[in-house]
Formats: structure tokens, sequence, C-alpha cells
């Protein structure tokens, strides 16, 4: 018989055999290593999130023209923003002081942050691509407006894996006022394996039902899981195609193996008075002492070597503007006046901690929002309106250069103006020190080998130490 004389079933037993191993190839090429590209200068990224669009030019953007201009028109054509127009120029209602040995400006209502500016990186330059928050929450984290798309989070969590395998990779704190714009949408795993969402948890929400029964003895607990495991293997090998399967088994082994973990891990009162004192978790603001109690229990699993952990210091927008975030349309001074102490102490002391711990060698701290504000008050109020064209971000800790602004707004901080900086770029930085190259770091999806930076970005070298 020739090479050419088979029959139509020897034809489609090559063909399904060959079609298995480009299947093969194509899960091996696009399968996560835990290895990174490069020699990384971070392990574990700690990123604190201020939802309602923290004001730049109140907190860390020092504009002298705004407080020369004061009262006068935005030179230019009428400003007409998200709420509609817009008034004259406003200044911050609080001084900037200069701080450090870098004498850099921030707002005298953070004393507390401004310990730590001559480590802190800061990134002046950033746009949006909406004015919109629920879109500029996902924008900010995951570089789409529209959901469906993995957050950065997860985008690391595949690329590099976990460091503890009796704790979720990624785990997303909620503040006690409720989730952010859009929810859960901003720590989806989006298209990559389920197993790369966030896990969402707050100090204030502690862990049920992870205790052992008090009449099953650990070894009897230890072969239960273990025979577990060898029936969710065999299930799994029934439905090599179904990953949610594999996902939501992987799930609830991690929950078995953190019975153990999770509440030595969560438990504060493991601390010593004085690290309860510094953060503030007995504060008569109970908000501020929630929060601080979630940036304490963050430094936690950061220690246990939670991968990726996102720190939430706000909420979804409320029927009382400005009341749960940052989104202070009508009485600024007022709204900021009740943010700012809940986030300056607690963050400032999760800073110290993790510095005096040594942890900042393996740990990245980046601070976002979606947007900033305008420079100018919004008609007939006393606040801000939405600015997508200017807001900062900045970064701190493993591989970062402190002491330094990377970019400018222009003299009234309405739009980025040098060096201008996207979210593309911010992510490409973040990979670059976690030792990942952004246009290797792929998933074949939908056709196409998705990124975390989509098309774009490029490494912020003047933030890199």
């Amino acid at each position: 018989m020739s090479t050419l004389d088979f029959s139509r079933r020897q034809f489609l037993t090559n063909m399904t055999t060959g079609m298995t191993g480009v299947a093969l190839s194509r899960l091996m090429a696009e399968a996560p290593r835990g290895q990174p590209h490069h020699a990384p200068k971070a392990k574990q990224v700690l990123q604190i999130f201020c939802p309602g669009a923290a004001s730049h030019v109140d907190l860390w953007d020092h504009k002298p023209m705004l407080e020369k201009y004061h009262g006068t028109p935005l030179p230019g054509a009428a400003e007409v923003t998200f709420q509609g127009k817009n008034g004259n120029l406003m200044r911050s209602p609080w001084d900037f002081v200069a701080a450090g040995q870098s004498g850099k400006k921030i707002s005298s209502m953070m004393p507390n942050m401004a310990r730590h500016v001559d480590d802190i990186a800061f990134i002046h330059s950033m746009a949006s691509r909406t004015n919109t928050h629920g879109p500029g929450c996902i924008y900010m984290n995951s570089c789409f407006t529209r959901e469906g798309f993995p957050s950065a989070g997860s985008w690391i969590s595949y690329g590099l894996g976990s460091l503890n395998e009796n704790l979720p990779t990624y785990i997303a704190m909620q503040d006690i006022r409720g989730e952010p714009p859009n929810g859960k949408a901003n720590w989806s795993n989006g298209f990559l394996p389920a197993q790369h969402q966030a896990v969402s948890m707050a100090a204030q929400q502690p862990l049920r039902n992870l205790s052992r029964p008090a009449n099953i003895s650990v070894a009897e607990e230890k072969a239960t899981r273990a025979f577990l495991h060898h029936l969710n293997q065999q299930h799994a090998s029934a439905h090599p195609e179904n990953d949610e399967l594999r996902a939501r088994m992987n799930a609830y082994e991690l929950a078995a193996k953190m019975q153990l973990a999770a509440p030595e891990v969560s438990d504060l009162s493991r601390e010593p008075k004085h690290i309860h004192e510094l953060y503030g978790t007995g504060d008569a603001n109970k908000l501020k002492a929630a929060y601080a109690r979630n940036c304490l229990l963050a430094r936690r699993f950061l220690e246990q070597g939670v991968r990726y952990v996102s720190l939430y210091c706000a909420s979804r927008a409320s029927a009382v503007d400005g009341l749960l975030n940052w989104d202070a349309h009508k009485t600024l001074k007022a709204d900021y006046e009740r943010h700012l102490p809940v986030f300056d102490q607690p963050t400032a002391a999760l800073l110290t901690d993790m510095k005096q711990r040594g942890m900042l060698n393996d740990v990245l701290i980046i601070w976002c929002t979606e947007f900033g504000r305008m420079p100018t008050h919004q008609q007939g109020t006393s606040g801000r309106d939405h600015n997508p064209d200017a807001l900062t971000t900045w970064m701190m800790g493993a591989g970062v250069k402190g002491g330094v602004s990377h970019g400018a707004t222009d003299e009234f901080g309405r739009r980025a103006a040098v060096d201008v900086a996207t979210t593309y770029d911010f992510y490409a930085t973040v990979l670059h020190l976690l030792g990942l190259d952004h246009e290797k770091l792929t998933y074949y999806h939908n056709g196409t080998n998705r990124r975390l930076t989509d098309v774009h970005g490029h490494v912020i070298q003047g933030v890199l130490a």
C-alpha cells in the first residue's frame, strides 16, 4: 500500500493526533511558566486605590499659578466637562508644604504621608481615556474601559504564579463602605483562567466556615482531602476542555488549605499594641479604624507571600456626593476633610511598617485613582468636576527611584503636558519591575494574542532605580 493509500478512519485518526499536537503546542506556548523574562526587582505588588477620582491638584500636584489666579477664568474657551459648565479657577483649600530632603510639596492635610516623599516616584503626567467612574476604574486596573478584560493582578498571577500555596495569589481588600465603581470587574480574570481572579475580603468581614469541626481529627481531615483530590483529578481528566471546572476544584482545594493559614494571618490580635497604635486600628473614627485594619491585614498577607494585594480606600458613588468616595463635585473641602484623615495615618503607617521590616526590597507599592479633577470649580458649587486629561499616580518600593517626579501637567493642572504617560506605560513599568516584558506576557484569546497593555506601552525609565 502506498503512503497515499489509507482509509478514511486512518485519515481521521492521524488528523486528530495532529490537531491534538497543535493544540498542545499552543497551550505549552501560552502557559505561564512562573518565571520572569528578566531579573526582577520586585516579587509582589501592593496596589492602593482611591476610587472616586482623587484630585491631583489638591493632594500631590502643587500649582502656584492656580493660587495666583484663583477666582479668574481658565484661559481659553469656557470648559464644558462631565457635569456641565465650569466656573473660575479654584485654588486648593489647603496649603502645600515642602517635605523631605527632596522638598516635594504635597497637601498639608497629609502630614504622615509627607514623611515618605523621598521614597516615592510621582508620575504627574498621567491621562485617562474616559471621564466616567466605572469605566475609569476598570481602565486603571485593566487598561481597557470595557468589562471582560483581565486586571493587572490577574495578569501577574497568570505570569508569575503563587508564592504561597496556602493563600490566594491575588487578594482584593474592600473598604467598609463597599466595592468601588463597577465592583468585581476591577479584579476580574477576564478571559484568563478563572483561578487568576482575585479573592475579595476585608478585615471587617472575617472568613467564615474555615474552622475544622471539633469531631474531626487532623488525620481524618488529611485523608479526606487526599481522597477528594484523587476524585477531582479523575473527574478533571474526563473533562480536559472545562477550564472553569478545574478552576473551581482548585478554589475548593485552596479553601481547604486556607483553613490553616487564613485564620492565623487574619488574626490582628497577634499584633503588638504599638503596631495597632501606629496604624490607628482603634481610632474613634470608625471609617479610619476599619481602613487601618485593612492596611494592617494587607501587610500580613504580603508577608505570607500573597503575590498581588489591591487595597481600596473608599467605594462606589453614593446618593450624597463625595460621602463614600473621592468624587467631590459639590463640597470638596468638606468631603476631603472627611476622607484625608481616613487615608493619611493608616496608609503612611503601612509604608513605614513595611519599610522597617525590609519588605520594600521585594514589594512594589503603587497608588492609583481613575482620573483627576478640574482646576476650576464646578459651576454653582465649591467642588470640582471630572478631568480625564490629568491625574497623578505614584510608585514606591522595590526597583523604584524615590524622591523624583516624572512628567508634569500644564501650569494650572488642566492637562498632562510634559512626558505624557498612559495606563499602558504605567503597567508596562510595573511588569518590568516584576521581571516581565509587557510585550511577551500574552494569552491567546478570540483569534489574537492579548496582553495587559493591548498594543501600547513603554516602560517609564525615569522612575526606575
